[in-house]
């Protein structure tokens, strides 16, 4: 089982890409993530339905071969981390790859939505999209150490 994070954006300042790197080399090979970056829209005159509907088209094609599809949005359900630790657990046990799916600073088309199996929120804060990969990174390797009774996640 592979995780991925499709992140529609363009590459992210150092301090981002390393945060990234620093959990995803603490993921077990059996478990690996990796951050794809899928290419944004130029917004030039487009309206945001243009933007988003390009995208859509590119995230669709990205999206080929994941079994799982997990989109986060500022309107998705709102995760504690023992929640997402469980539905990590489940994950694992019905087997084959996820995709996470991060949209551009327009969103994400409403049929990429649509399809997802869940649709997921970090925060009810708005967050730049660099920030929200590299909060994405750290909660997937905190709720494998949930999962795996790691002592990395403390709660009272």
């Amino acid at each position: 089982m592979k995780l991925a994070i499709l992140a529609v954006g363009h590459k992210p300042p150092a301090w981002v890409a390393a945060g990234c790197a620093e959990y995803l080399k603490r993921m077990p090979r059996e478990l690996p993530v990796s951050v794809v970056e899928v290419k944004p829209e130029t917004r030039g005159a487009k309206t945001r339905e243009q933007l988003l509907a390009a995208e859509k088209t590119r995230l669709l094609s990205a999206l080929q071969g994941y079994r799982r599809t997990v989109v986060l949005d500022e309107r998705g359900v709102e995760l504690t981390t023992r929640a997402l630790a469980a539905r990590l657990e489940d994950w694992m046990r019905l087997g084959g790859d996820i995709a996470f799916v991060i949209g551009s600073a327009d969103g994400i088309d409403e049929a990429v939505k649509r399809q997802a199996d869940e649709v997921i929120r970090l925060s009810s804060l708005t967050l730049p999209h660099a920030l929200t990969r590299l909060l994405l990174c750290e909660q997937l390797y905190r709720a494998l150490s949930v999962v795996r009774r790691h002592p990395y996640h403390r709660e009272d």
